[in-house]
């Protein structure tokens, strides 16, 4: 199996304050919270919450998005919701002089998060090195063949994360014509959960932290190892008495 990118972020501490976020509802039903903390602004949004959230979700006729330059295709009922949010949020982006920009979602969040991630990277450039995202339980909204260089490389510090078995994050199917944006990363045991149950925000916390405890395991022997190596290293040259 291919080794996967670390992210930089702690991934349970992110999607924790995605599920307990003060969110702010909009016109087209989508939620958001803004977030401004020691030079970092974060963007949250939030998971289905109610009949139009349902609505916006299962409208996945791709629509064409020609707002950042190269135009290529997206889930309709995503975007439409990201066009009802963008008015909100649009004045913090454009004039944020925060160090660091995350935007993370959970769910039907997590789909506009993949909108509001590729709008920051197109219109501030010089923010590009230092934005971030996490969508957990990411649905698939790029329709369509492989995007080009270009538009792929907005996601490149994108991540789609998914509990292993989550349905949310094989739809639209791909015989539709539906792809992530960016490589998935994958948390948990295939087989463990039900399609639906590996949905759920407590499985995603408890797999989550398991991959926390788990990275910080492998961290604490690498360390081990090179204390070692770097010991055996000193005494095979020291010169003998």
């Amino acid at each position: 199996m291919k080794e996967q990118k670390e992210p930089k972020h702690d991934l349970l501490a992110l999607f924790e304050e995605c599920l307990s976020a003060d969110y702010i509802s909009t016109e087209e039903s989508g939620n958001y919270a803004v977030k401004e903390e020691n030079g970092r602004l974060t963007f949250f949004f939030e998971w289905s919450d109610g009949c139009e959230d349902w609505r916006n979700n299962l409208d996945f006729p791709a629509a064409v998005y020609k707002e950042t330059g190269k135009h290529w295709y997206c889930h309709r009922g995503f975007l439409k919701v990201f066009k009802g949010i963008l008015p909100h949020i649009e004045e913090k982006i454009r004039h944020t002089d925060a160090k660091e920009v995350l935007v993370v979602g959970y769910s039907h969040g997590a789909a506009i998060a993949t909108l509001v991630h590729e709008y920051i990277f197109y219109n501030r450039p010089d923010l590009r090195e230092n934005l971030w995202g996490y969508g957990f339980g990411c649905p698939r909204c790029f329709w369509g063949f492989l995007p080009s260089k270009e538009v792929q490389g907005r996601w490149a510090r994108f991540f789609p994360i998914r509990n292993i078995d989550d349905l949310v994050t094989h739809l639209p199917p791909a015989v539709f014509g539906y792809r992530h944006v960016h490589s998935v990363y994958t948390v948990g045991k295939r087989g463990k959960y039900r399609r639906v149950e590996a949905h759920r925000p407590e499985n995603y916390q408890r797999e989550l932290k398991n991959r926390k405890e788990a990275r910080q395991e492998t961290l604490q022997e690498a360390r081990q190892k090179t204390r070692q190596e770097t010991r055996q290293e000193l005494r095979s040259t020291e010169k003998p008495r």
